[in-house]
């Protein structure tokens, strides 16, 4: 009787390190931000973890996405935009902005959303306001890393601290 315990014992510990491995314990999403002066755009490539972006957006506009699967929903695009356009938010010398949603890949346990602001001039101020993820994940980080005029700047926003001001 021990030795099957013994067995169910190992047999546990070897099921939750699976488990473990293949959820993530930590919420961080990153968003790179380049401006490029050859088009006079602003270039933002974003990355979130699949399942937690999954659980935001059915959550927040009750709907049953199945990322990733054959029965994705075909107004995927549109719910990762609105809710993009919801929490995360550009200002550009004091001026918000909309940007365009380019698309999405996916890779692994992750989706890179691609986005583009048009026709700037110049850039002085940066400001970002993104709480992408926190109201559904309260220890969602939020990393920002932005090169504008060859000055990089990266900050951390979290849930209570979701705003920077970014001077270049």
């Amino acid at each position: 009787m021990m030795k099957f315990q013994k067995i169910i014992y190992c047999l546990l510990i070897l099921i939750s390190f699976s488990f473990k491995s293949y959820l993530h314990e930590y919420y961080i999403a990153l968003t790179e931000i380049e401006y490029n002066s050859k088009n006079k755009s602003v270039e933002m490539i974003m990355n979130v973890f699949v399942d937690n972006i999954e659980e935001a957006i059915n959550k927040e506009f009750n709907a049953d996405m199945q990322l990733t699967t054959k029965k994705e929903v075909k107004n995927a695009d549109d719910l990762f935009h609105q809710y993009l356009k919801k929490h995360f938010k550009i200002y550009i010398n004091g001026k918000q902005y909309d940007y365009k949603f380019i698309g999405k890949e996916y890779e692994r346990n992750l989706v890179y959303f691609y986005l583009e602001i048009e026709n700037v001039k110049n850039i002085s101020t940066l400001k970002i306001e993104n709480d992408v993820l926190t109201k559904d994940f309260p220890d969602q980080q939020n990393l920002i890393k932005a090169t504008i005029n060859k000055k990089r700047e990266v900050k951390f926003l979290t849930k209570k601290n979701n705003k920077c001001l970014l001077n270049f």
